[in-house]
């Protein structure tokens, strides 16, 4: 089981200032905003850091169907478990009408389009669009 995270503050750039270590390849953080949830995560979402991603998602989710964003422009690589990962966290999201956007660069961005998951995931390409979408 994962600790629980406080909200964290986030330095000018939108990046979360203080990451938690999931595996040795995958940091995540979380931050509770005004108008959404925000995690951000950094390094590979993979088949050695799947079960981590979902479960600290799991753990910081409010029961409340506040808005997701989850911003996978800091992932260096991205392989068909962490999609699995994505799909399940967003079906999960949709049984509980928990609104979310997945964020992602042009890596990400490229993966998931290969596989046509784009408006399935609600994918984004920049953090500051996501965050507006849901701020109105």
């Amino acid at each position: 089981m994962l600790p629980t995270l406080r909200p964290i503050g986030r330095r000018e750039s939108g990046f979360i200032a203080e990451q938690q270590r999931l595996t040795v390849s995958l940091r995540g953080g979380f931050e509770q905003q005004a108008h959404c949830q925000l995690f951000q995560f950094t390094g590979q979402l993979d088949a050695y850091s799947d079960k981590q991603f979902s479960e600290f998602i799991s753990t910081h989710r409010t029961a409340t169907p506040q808005p997701l964003v989850i911003d996978l422009s800091h992932i260096d690589f991205l392989d068909s478990s962490g999609l699995g990962a994505l799909v399940q966290v967003a079906k999960d999201c949709n049984s509980s009408k928990h609104p979310f956007v997945v964020v992602g660069n042009p890596r990400v961005v490229q993966t998931v389009k290969l596989v046509r998951l784009e408006e399935f995931l609600h994918l984004q390409s920049d953090l500051g669009s996501a965050l507006d979408q849901f701020a109105a």
